[in-house]
């Protein structure tokens, strides 16, 4: 297993087909695929130019707990096949650890968003709009207060480089037609309300997070893409919560922060990271590991 970083993978032994902001994917067969998890960081939707250390491998272990933990609410994409038995053996090191051999499903072209805080582009909906996605709220909340419940709140999946947009259920029930959309707001908030309480006795505050669902041939719903990682999800130390201001956490805010004080447009290339950014936002990522799978 290579300590180095892996900003983009490089297999010779598989059909390449996407690379995005963090994954990069290959053809296993007709019916599978291989996802590599890099170490690469998005921010404000532009790649950075400088990888995480060890990033791919936490999203791919805490994913792989959540897909475990989880999957008497819905099943996954995972297939339980060993990435190094599909590769080349010169390319195992390169993906070791950081990789899952997935069943090959259609997406739902909708981001499942939860919310249980009010947070990030929510608190700014409900500053102007008293609501988030058409959804009304008592007046009167502070930013990152709890939810009186936690909300569906989708967003649309915005091409790369572009930013996903907010949405109201019934554009989700337009998208993916009233049945499914009914289905995936009533497993995405059974999934987060679980995620939630489990990650609050190891000291975790799950604020809100994002899921992906496909189809297979028969038109279940099936999770897929990552699961409740620092990634697709705000994780804030409970012991540091408070109402009022936005608490630390444990993801890419540390990195977004300093990008927030460098003169930069938001577009790409984005600024060199300095070492000690990169170090902090990687041990970030380790610490929110530990806490949640206690190793």
């Amino acid at each position: 297993m290579s300590d180095a970083p892996l900003y983009k993978s490089d297999l010779k032994s598989l059909p390449f087909l996407h690379r995005g902001k963090v994954r990069d994917l290959y053809a296993v067969g007709d019916d599978k695929l291989l996802v590599v998890q890099s170490d690469r960081l998005s921010a404000f939707d532009v790649i950075l130019d400088d990888p995480i250390p060890g990033k791919g491998r936490v999203l791919t272990e805490v994913s792989n707990f959540w897909f475990d933990k989880l999957k008497h609410i819905v099943p996954n994409h995972l297939t339980g096949i060993d990435p190094a038995t599909v590769v080349a053996a010169d390319e195992r090191a390169q993906i070791a650890g950081r990789a899952m051999v997935v069943k090959k499903y259609k997406p739902l072209m909708v981001e499942a968003v939860v919310r249980g805080y009010l947070i990030g582009s929510g608190w700014t909906d409900y500053r102007n709009t008293g609501a988030i996605c058409g959804i009304k709220l008592p007046a009167g909340l502070k930013q990152a207060e709890k939810l009186p419940q936690p909300i569906f709140t989708p967003a649309s999946k915005a091409p790369a480089g572009h930013h996903d947009e907010n949405i109201t259920y019934e554009d989700v029930v337009a998208t993916v037609g009233a049945a499914h959309a009914a289905k995936v707001r009533e497993l995405a908030i059974k999934l987060y309300t679980e995620a939630a309480e489990f990650a609050a006795t190891r000291g975790i505050i799950i604020a809100d997070t994002k899921f992906e669902f496909g189809t297979d041939a028969s038109g279940n719903i099936v999770l897929i893409d990552e699961a409740l990682t620092p990634d697709s999800s705000r994780f804030w130390p409970a012991a540091e919560y408070r109402t009022g201001s936005s608490p630390p956490s444990f993801d890419k805010q540390f990195v977004r922060d300093w990008l927030e004080t460098q003169p930069w447009n938001k577009k790409a290339p984005a600024p060199r990271l300095p070492a000690d950014v990169l170090a902090k936002t990687a041990a970030k990522y380790r610490e929110a590991q530990r806490m949640l799978l206690g190793n």
